[in-house]
C-alpha cells in the first residue's frame, strides 16, 4: 500500500471502526435497570424414572414440587392430577429455572384469578380471527379448577444454539419427555386405582409446552417430530426464542437445521384443497398455538426480529408480544431475568391456569379460544390507532364504524360498570359546568363535568382525550349524552345515554408522589390510564360528562394519595410533528430543540423517519413555565424553584408512548429525560411491515410549557447498530476477503506482481469503480431479487446506506485482521511440526470426521507455516543481494538474519542456490513475497471459517465422555471443500483457466472470475443475516479447483498444456 490518500483512507476506516466498536461495547456494558421484582421460591425436584427398555442416562427428566416440607417422591408421583407443562431451557440453560414459573403458577392456582379491573381489554385483529371470536366477551374462571404439574427436562447445560446436531438431539429427548409424562399419568391414575382410591376426571392427553430461548426452538421442532403422538402438543409458549433464525447463524447445519423446522410449519399449516376450492383435508398444525414472548431492547442476546413468528405461524394461530406492552408488566429485561421477573411470570402463570376448561379441566380444546386467552391476559388495550391513525387498516375501520349506530337505535356495544361498584347521583355534589377545551381533576371531590361537545369539539378540534389516575367506575365514569339531563327523573335522556368508561386503556405509571403530612400538597400524580374518543365516538352526541367519585373516609389515617385527571379537546393535526433522516442524523451534533407554550395540545403525535430501534433519541422536558405568576417566594429563590417544585405540583409528569411494527409498544412514564429505543430491525434485506419508522404519542400537561430538546445518542446508536447488523458484517467481512483474493489472482494473470492483503482491500476501496462495482452493486441486485420474488421490498435509501456502512465496517475489520494477522505468523508457525506440511491432506481428512474446526484449524497452521516460510525467505534473499551489491555483507549481519528461517526453511531454495547475479537474488525475493501475500490471503479466509466453527467445537468439547456423535455430513462436506480449496489454491501458478466461455472467443473464466462470484455471494448472504452459507461459495471454489487439477494432471500427463502460466516468470 502506498501514497498518503490510501493510507489516509485506510487510517481514518480503522479509526472509524475501532470507535464504532468502542462505543458498541460500553454501551454493552453500561447496566440497566429493569425495574423487576425476584421471585422467590421453595423448590424441589423429583426425577422420574425411566422405563427399562428405555436408556436416559444422558438427559434427565424432572417434577417441580413447591414447597419447604420434606415429601415422598414416590406417593407425591401417584397424586398426579393437574395439567402438565413442560419447561424447555435454552442455551446452557438448567432445568432448574422452572423454580420461578412453577412456584407462581402454584400461588396463583392457591389464591385464584387476578383482581378484575375495567379497563378496556385487548382484542384479536381480524387476522387472528377477532370476527368470529369476541375476546371481550369471553368468559375468564372466577376460579382455577385444575393446579399445573410442571416438569422441566435437563439436558446437562448443553449449548444448542452453537452446534445443530445437539439441537437435534434435544428435540429428539424432548419427544420422549412428552410421551413420558402422558404415561406417567397414566401409571399413576393404575396406581390409585390398586389402592383402591376414588377416580375422577379423565387421563390428559397434551403437554404443554413452554420454553426459553433455543428451548422454545426445540419445542416447536418436537411438534413436527414424526415419532411425537397426535395431539400430543397443542400449546406453546416460548419467552425469548429465536424463531426465524439462530441470533449468530455461524454453522451450516444449524442453520439449515432451523430453515428445515420451519419449512415444515409452514407446510403443516396448509390446507390442501381440490381445484373447485373445496378443502381436501385439515392442516397437520390446525390445532396448534403458539405465543411468543420477547423480552425487548435489553435482550441483547436475542433481537425482537428473531422473535417474530411472521412467515412460521399464521396470524390465526399465534403472535409474538413483547414484554413492554404486556399488561401488569410494561417493562423490558434481559435474557435471563424473563425467566424471574416477577411481573412477567405472575401474569404468565395466571394465563396459563387461564387456559384451563373449568367444565372439562383439560385445556380448551379450540385453538381460537386458546389464543383469545392469551390475546386478554397479556395484551394491553391500548389501541394501534392511537399512534398510527392513518395506517389504521379500510377492513378494521368499516368495523369500527359499524359499531357506531344512531342514537335512537343505540346497540351498547360498550359494557358499562358492575352494579356493586357503581354509585349514583346521590353521591355527586352539584355539578361543573366547563367552558374551556380543557379539564382539571386536582382531588376526588365528587363532582360531575359537563363539556359541550358541539361548542367545545368545534375549529377541528374533534378528539378528546383524557388522562388520570382514577380507577375506572370506582374512581370515574365517563358518559355521552344525546343532551343535558334536567333531573334526576328525567328518565327519556337517561335511558339513550351511552357509558364510555370502559374505554380507558391502562398504561404503567411512574411511582406516585411521597406525602409528607397528612393534608399537605404534593406533586401532581402520574397517570396510570387514558381515554380517547375520536369524532366517530362522539357523533350523535351532545354532551360529554365526566364525574368524579367523593374521596372515601379513612379512619385514622391520612387521606389517600394525590388525585389527577387531565382531559382537552384537540386537534390531532395540531400535534403532529416529523422527524426526518437527516435532522435525526445531524442532531448527533446539535440538540433539536422545540418550545411548547402553555394550552398547547396534550398530544404530540412524533413521526421519526428512520426507525428508534437504530437511532434512539434522547428526549428531554424541561418545566419553563406553569402559568405561576406570584409565587410568594423571595426574588432570588423564584426563578428554579418556580419551575422545578411549584410546577410539579400543577403538572403531571409527561408519558410516552412509542410504537413500532416489530416490537410493539413501548411506554415510558415521567419522561423528563430519557433514551426512546424501540427493538424494532429496520433497513433489511426483508424487512417487517412498517419497522422503518417509529411512531411516538407524547402526553404533556397543556396547563405547563416545556422547552424540549431531541438528540440522537451516539453510545445507544452503535450499540444498536452492532446488535442488528452483527451477522451481516459478519458475511460481508467474507466478501471482502473474496475481492481481495480476487485483486491479486488478477493480479498474477495479467503478469503483475501480487498485492497484498491490504494493499487489496484498499485498492477495492477506490472511489468510483471498484466500490461501486464491489459495494454497491451488490446492493442493488439484492433489491433487483426481491422485485422478482414475493419478499418485502425493502426502503432503497435506508437500506443501501446501512449495507454500504456495513461494507465500511467490514474492511476495517478485515484490515484490522490482516495488520495483527503478521505479528502472530512468527509465533504460530513456530507450535507447527515441520513435517506438517508434507501429511497435510491425511491430517486434515482425518481430523474432518471427528470436528470440522479442527481440520480448519490445522489448514490454518499449514497456511501459517507457508506464510512464516516465505517471509523469512523473501527477507534473507532481499537482505543478501543488499549486502552483496554494497560489499558489506559480513558473517555476522548474515547470521543475524538467517535466525528467521533457522531450522525451517530447510529444503528451500535460498540465494546461494540461485544464479550469481543480483537481479537472480531479486526475482527469488519477489517470488517469495508473492508467494507469501497469496497465502497470507487464503490464511485470512480459513482463519474466518475456522472461526465460525469455534462455538460449535466448544459445545461438542462440553459434551466429551457424555457420547459423541460425527458431525452431521453437510458440515463435513463443506469443510472438505473448503480445506480442498486451500490444498489445490495454495500456490500462485495454480491459477490456472477454469474453463472457457463458450461463444466468447479468447474468453475464459478464471480463478478470479470465481473469486468475484463468491464474494457477490458472500455479499447476498450477509444481506439475508445467513453468514454460514458462505462455507457453500469456499466449498464450490474448491471442488472446482480440485476437479480442474485432476484435469490438468491428466493433461500434463498427456503431454498436452491446459493451464496458462505467466508471460515472465522469475528465475530460481
Amino acid at each position: 500500500m502506498q501514497g498518503l490518500k490510501a493510507k489516509l483512507r485506510v487510517s481514518v476506516l480503522v479509526t472509524i471502526t475501532i470507535g464504532i466498536g468502542v462505543a458498541a461495547i460500553y454501551g454493552l456494558l453500561k447496566p440497566v435497570s429493569n425495574g423487576c421484582n425476584m421471585t422467590y421460591m421453595y423448590p424441589t425436584y423429583i426425577p422420574l424414572p425411566s422405563p427399562e427398555n428405555v436408556s436416559s442416562a444422558k438427559y434427565g427428566l424432572y417434577l417441580y414440587h413447591e414447597g419447604w416440607k420434606k415429601i415422598d417422591f414416590n406417593e407425591h408421583l401417584k397424586k398426579l392430577s393437574g395439567v402438565p407443562v413442560l419447561f424447555v431451557p435454552g442455551n446452557g440453560g438448567s432445568y432448574k429455572q422452572v423454580r420461578s414459573l412453577a412456584a407462581e403458577s402454584d400461588r396463583a392456582y392457591q389464591g385464584g384469578p387476578l383482581e378484575n379491573t375495567f379497563y378496556q381489554e385487548a382484542s384479536l385483529t381480524l387476522e387472528e380471527g377477532g370476527v368470529e371470536m369476541d375476546v371481550a366477551g369471553l368468559s375468564m374462571p372466577s376460579q382455577y379448577s385444575r393446579m399445573l404439574d410442571w416438569f422441566a427436562v435437563d439436558l446437562e447445560g448443553e449449548h444448542s444454539a452453537m452446534d445443530g446436531r445437539i439441537l437435534e438431539e434435544h428435540t429428539e429427548y424432548v419427544v420422549y419427555a412428552i410421551h413420558r409424562i402422558l404415561d406417567q399419568y397414566k401409571e399413576s391414575r393404575d396406581a390409585r386405582v390398586a389402592e383402591g382410591a376414588a377416580i375422577y376426571g379423565s387421563l390428559p392427553k397434551t403437554v404443554l409446552l413452554v420454553g426459553h430461548s433455543m428451548g422454545g426452538f426445540v419445542a416447536r421442532a418436537a411438534v413436527v417430530h414424526p415419532h411425537l403422538r397426535k395431539t400430543a402438543v397443542e400449546t406453546i409458549l416460548t419467552l425469548s426464542t429465536p424463531h426465524q433464525s439462530p441470533p449468530v447463524a455461524l454453522q451450516p447445519s444449524l442453520g439449515q437445521y432451523y430453515a428445515r423446522i420451519n419449512q415444515e410449519w409452514r407446510k403443516g399449516y396448509e390446507v390442501h384443497t381440490s381445484q373447485t376450492g373445496h378443502s381436501l383435508s385439515s392442516s397437520l398444525l390446525t390445532h396448534v398455538v403458539v405465543v411468543s414472548i420477547s423480552g425487548g431492547v435489553h435482550d441483547y442476546q436475542v433481537r425482537s426480529q428473531l422473535e417474530s413468528l411472521d412467515g412460521i405461524v399464521p396470524p390465526t394461530h399465534g403472535f409474538m408480544i413483547g414484554s413492554t406492552e404486556m399488561k401488569n408488566v410494561w417493562l423490558s429485561m434481559e435474557h435471563q431475568v424473563i425467566l424471574w421477573c416477577n411481573q412477567l411470570v405472575v401474569q404468565v402463570s395466571h394465563t396459563l391456569l387461564s387456559l384451563v376448561n373449568s367444565e372439562s379441566r383439560h385445556p380448551l380444546s379450540d385453538a381460537t379460544k386458546r389464543l383469545a386467552v392469551f390475546a386478554k391476559m397479556l395484551r394491553s388495550g391500548i389501541p394501534e390507532s392511537w399512534l398510527r391513525p392513518s395506517r389504521l387498516p379500510q377492513q378494521l375501520a368499516h368495523v369500527f364504524q359499524n359499531e357506531h349506530t344512531d342514537v335512537g337505535s343505540q346497540v351498547h356495544k360498550i359494557s358499562a360498570c358492575p352494579t356493586n361498584v357503581r354509585w349514583g347521583d346521590d353521591g355527586l355534589e352539584r355539578d361543573l359546568y366547563i367552558r374551556t377545551t380543557s379539564v382539571t381533576v386536582l382531588a376526588m371531590d365528587g363532582r360531575r363535568r359537563w363539556l359541550d361537545i358541539k361548542k367545545l369539539g368545534s375549529n377541528g378540534k374533534s378528539h378528546f382525550i383524557f388522562v388520570t389516575n382514577l380507577a375506572p367506575c370506582s374512581g370515574v365514569r365517563l358518559h355521552l349524552w344525546p343532551e343535558k339531563r334536567l333531573s334526576a327523573s328525567d328518565t327519556s335522556v337517561s335511558k339513550r345515554f351511552q357509558e364510555v368508561t370502559s374505554k380507558m386503556v391502562q398504561v404503567p405509571s411512574g411511582p406516585a408522589p411521597r406525602q409528607i403530612e397528612p393534608g399537605s400538597q404534593t406533586e401532581q400524580a402520574p397517570p396510570s390510564s387514558i381515554f380517547w374518543l375520536d369524532s366517530k365516538d362522539m357523533h350523535g352526541y351532545r354532551f360529554l360528562t365526566i364525574s368524579v367519585a367523593p374521596r372515601p373516609a379513612v379512619s385514622g389515617r391520612p387521606p389517600p394519595a394525590a388525585s389527577m385527571a387531565v382531559g382537552q379537546f384537540f386537534n390531532p393535526e395540531e400535534g403532529k410533528r416529523e422527524f426526518s433522516p437527516h435532522l435525526l442524523l445531524g442532531s448527533m451534533f446539535s440538540q433539536k430543540g422545540i418550545t411548547l407554550k402553555e394550552d398547547h395540545s396534550l398530544a404530540f403525535n412524533l413521526s421519526f423517519g428512520i426507525g428508534l430501534g437504530l437511532l434512539p433519541v434522547k428526549v428531554s422536558l424541561k418545566t419553563i413555565g406553569c402559568g405561576i405568576k406570584i409565587s410568594g417566594l423571595p426574588a432570588e429563590e423564584v426563578g428554579d424553584m418556580e419551575n422545578s417544585r411549584l410546577c410539579k405540583l400543577r403538572c403531571f409528569p409527561p408519558v410516552a408512548l412509542a410504537w413500532d411494527a416489530t416490537s410493539g409498544l413501548r411506554i415510558f412514564p415521567n419522561l423528563y429525560s430519557e433514551t426512546i429505543v424501540v427493538d424494532s430491525s429496520p433497513a433489511l434485506w426483508n424487512p417487517s411491515r412498517g419497522s422503518e419508522k417509529t411512531a411516538v404519542l407524547l402526553l404533556v400537561d397543556p396547563h405547563c410549557s416545556y422547552r424540549t430538546s431531541i438528540a440522537v445518542s451516539p453510545t445507544a446508536a452503535a450499540l444498536r447498530f452492532m446488535l442488528l447488523y452483527c451477522s451481516q458484517i459478519i458475511g460481508l467481512s467474507f466478501a471482502v476477503v473474496f475481492f481481495a483474493l480476487m485483486r491479486q489472482a488478477n493480479a498474477w494473470e495479467l503478469d503483475f506482481p501480487i498485492p497484498s492483503m491490504l494493499s487489496a482491500v484498499e485498492s477495492n476501496l477506490r472511489m468510483p469503480l471498484p466500490f461501486i462495482f464491489l459495494a454497491i452493486s451488490p446492493t442493488f441486485i439484492s433489491l433487483f431479487y426481491s422485485c422478482l420474488s414475493s419478499q418485502p421490498y425493502p426502503p432503497v435509501v435506508s437500506f443501501l446506506t446501512v449495507s454500504i456502512i456495513c461494507y465500511l465496517l467490514a474492511n476495517g475489520s478485515i484490515i484490522m485482521l490482516v495488520a495483527m494477522g503478521r505479528k502472530f505468523l512468527l509465533f504460530v508457525s513456530s507450535l507447527v511440526p515441520q513435517s506438517l506440511h508434507q501429511f497435510l491432506v491425511i491430517e486434515v481428512a482425518l481430523v474432518s470426521f471427528v470436528h470440522p474446526a479442527l481440520g480448519l484449524f490445522i489448514l490454518m497452521l499449514s497456511h501459517s507455516f507457508c506464510c512464516h516460510i516465505a517471509l523469512c525467505s523473501s527477507l534473507t534473499a532481499s537482505f543478501r543481494s543488499h549486502a552483496r551489491n554494497k560489499e558489506v555483507l559480513d558473517f555476522g549481519s548474515e547470521q543475524s538474519i538467517f535466525m528467521c528461517d533457522d531450522g525451517v526453511n530447510k529444503g528451500f531454495p535460498v540465494d546461494e542456490n540461485c544464479s550469481s547475479t543480483p537481479d537472480s537474488a531479486r526475482s527469488y525475493s519477489e517470488t517469495q513475497l508473492e508467494i507469501f501475500h497469496h497465502r497470507h490471503g487464503l490464511l485470512i479466509l480459513h482463519f474466518l471459517a475456522t472461526v465460525m466453527f469455534v462455538p460449535s467445537l466448544v459445545a461438542c468439547l462440553q459434551r466429551i465422555g457424555a457420547g459423541q456423535n460425527f458431525p452431521w455430513l453437510l458440515d463435513s462436506a463443506l469443510c472438505i471443500g473448503v480445506i480442498l480449496h486451500g490444498i489445490c489454491d495454495s500456490k500462485p501458478e495454480f491459477n490456472f483457466f477454469l474453463f472457457p466461455l463458450s461463444g466468447i472467443p479468447g474468453w475464459e473464466a478464471r480463478l478470479s472470475f470465481a473469486y468475484l462470484l463468491a464474494g457477490y455471494c458472500s455479499f447476498l448472504f450477509g444481506l439475508a443475516l445467513a453468514p454460514y452459507r458462505v462455507f457453500y461459495a469456499m466449498a464450490a471454489i474448491g471442488v472446482i479447483s480440485f476437479v480442474f487439477r485432476v484435469i490438468e494432471r491428466r493433461n500434463r500427463e498427456r503431454g498436452e498444456a491446459y493451464h496458462s502460466s505467466r508471460k515472465h516468470s522469475h528465475r530460481h
